[in-house]
């Protein structure tokens, strides 16, 4: 991993899990042993509203917690509306250390890299179903309160795992704005850190 990268690594995984939030991690962190055990595909789909932050977020951490602790998972994520990733939540991952390259303009596709030689971690806004993302045999992460409450249902998903986070949009365009979305990052990155460490026990 880029030395910048693991840096920040180093800060994630010290960070303290609180009592409260390991309680909602360990119903994700059952499921993904449940299907290790099983020797059944791990597939995750991150979902919150827009996908523009907190599941992009998300699907970028959880699937670099994966390979850092070689579980083979599958990290997704989705919305319920389409706008675009935000150029806030990919100039986080950058300052955290991920190689990132734009390709297309009003709802851009971005490649997140951990190394050089790893497999793109896909990053755009789409809706939850998209073709890109899996349609049966998966766990629904529901990272917002406003998707988790207005979606109810999602199909072929075989369970439905509520993993909120406090939306930095509140801080776009305040001084506060680039210590907010990191401070969002490092907290989804600590939790997905603790939840794939978990799973080797």
């Amino acid at each position: 991993m880029k030395e910048l990268l693991n840096q920040n690594l180093d800060q994630i995984l010290s960070l303290e899990i609180p009592t409260e939030r390991r309680e909602i991690l360990q119903v994700l962190i059952d499921y993904i042993k449940d299907k290790r055990k099983k020797e059944q595909p791990i597939r995750l789909n991150f979902i919150c509203t827009h996908n523009s932050r907190r599941s992009q977020f998300s699907q970028v951490w959880a699937q670099t917690a994966a390979d850092y602790f070689q579980i083979p998972a599958q990290c997704y994520s989705g919305g319920v509306e389409v706008t675009a990733c935000n150029e806030r939540t990919v100039a986080s991952l950058e300052r955290m250390g991920f190689i990132v390259s734009k390709h297309g303009h009003s709802n851009p596709i971005y490649f997140a890299l951990h190394t050089q030689d790893a497999r793109p971690i896909i990053l755009f806004s789409k809706l939850y179903d998209d073709v890109i993302n899996p349609h049966g045999i998966f766990a629904t992460v529901m990272t917002c309160s406003h998707a988790d409450e207005n979606c109810p249902f999602i199909p072929g998903a075989e369970a439905r795992i509520p993993v909120r986070y406090e939306d930095p949009k509140a801080f776009d365009d305040t001084s506060e704005e680039a210590a907010q979305y990191d401070a969002r990052s490092r907290q989804i990155a600590g939790e997905m850190f603790y939840v794939f460490s978990r799973v080797t026990i």
